[in-house]
């Protein structure tokens, strides 16, 4: 697990803060930040400024260059197969640096089985994680449900209303409104 996290750590800085993908044809701005070259090129398109998209620092021109040794780095991340994308990380707990496997209720946070019995969630209710998912996908979509029948009914009745001033617009004589 150690070996894994030193791997995680390290690929880490190969990872563009933009795709966060490990970087294709990677390049680096004025200030010192890197991007994959299509995402900065992307959210330049989108904006009128010449800035750093993560440190928002206004750049005198839209310049970059190439940076090969990221794009090796980037690759060799890509060669041990720890794509951030493709495949599911699990998360750790911080202090104890054990797999999160439960959920507390009562503080409604992912913790791990030492933390469950520690002072701190003694008294707390608890569920695994897939059971969590579960429950609460299910009242998220009865809530989702609920609301799109009542937005339904108000655009209905909004509609209904628009109607009745077309109908009143109609019949009354041609006044300055």
């Amino acid at each position: 697990m150690a070996s894994k996290r030193k791997a995680e750590s390290w690929t880490e800085e190969a990872i563009c803060p933009i795709c966060l993908d490990f970087f294709t044809d990677p390049v680096i701005l004025e200030c010192g930040h890197n991007f994959c070259r299509c995402c900065i090129t992307r959210c330049w398109e989108r904006e009128e400024r010449n800035s750093c998209p993560e440190c928002r620092e206004v750049l005198a021109d839209r310049s970059f260059r190439v940076n090969r040794a990221l794009a090796n780095l980037a690759e060799k991340a890509r060669n041990i197969n720890l794509n951030p994308k493709g495949k599911e990380s699990k998360l750790y707990c911080e202090e104890h640096e054990e797999e999160l496997k439960l959920f507390c209720e009562t503080d409604k946070t992912l913790i791990c089985v030492i933390c469950a019995v520690a002072q701190e969630h003694r008294e707390h209710r608890f569920m695994p994680i897939k059971e969590a998912v579960t429950l609460y996908k299910d009242q998220l979509k009865s809530s989702l449900d609920s609301l799109t029948k009542k937005k339904s009914d108000f655009q209905e009745k909004e509609q209904q209303q628009k109607e009745k001033i077309s109908g009143v617009r109609v019949r009354l004589p041609e006044r300055n409104f």
